[in-house]
């Protein structure tokens, strides 16, 4: 039998609250990108990816990862929608921009331009899918 993602129960009403978080990473990621502050930017991208990833568990099944690993909350997301091609890949975003946080965060490196131009384009990826089905 697979592992349960800890998690715990949060009122469906508070997604908005999350989904406002995202944006505002995003929003302060760009600002960083701007300013050639790669590091920052990379923090601000994995924060925004994973806020809206707590939005979408929230509004659909009311429950968010209590879990410290990140990924985790790729399989709150995956339970809490329906199959289909457009989730898979948005779930394929999310969890490659949680890899690299997880590999600069073990490594020691720092971000570069490089690679915030790519977790960039999947962040923008992630985002355009999530606030579609997240709504007004």
């Amino acid at each position: 039998m697979p592992k349960r993602t800890p998690r715990k129960v949060v009122n469906r009403q508070r997604y908005q609250d999350y989904k406002n978080a995202a944006k505002h990473f995003c929003e302060a990621a760009e600002v960083a990108m701007e300013h050639s502050y790669w590091t920052a930017a990379g923090v601000l991208i994995v924060h925004s990816a994973i806020a809206y990833a707590d939005a979408i568990s929230i509004k659909f099944s009311g429950q968010k990862s209590s879990s410290t690993n990140h990924e985790d909350s790729i399989a709150l997301v995956d339970e809490a929608i329906a199959d289909g091609v457009e989730k898979k890949n948005a779930i394929n975003q999310l969890r490659r921009i949680i890899e690299e946080k997880t590999k600069v965060s073990y490594s020691g490196d720092l971000y570069g331009e490089p690679l915030i131009r790519e977790l960039w384009k999947r962040l923008v990826r992630f985002q355009t899918w999530a606030v579609r089905i997240l709504g007004r």
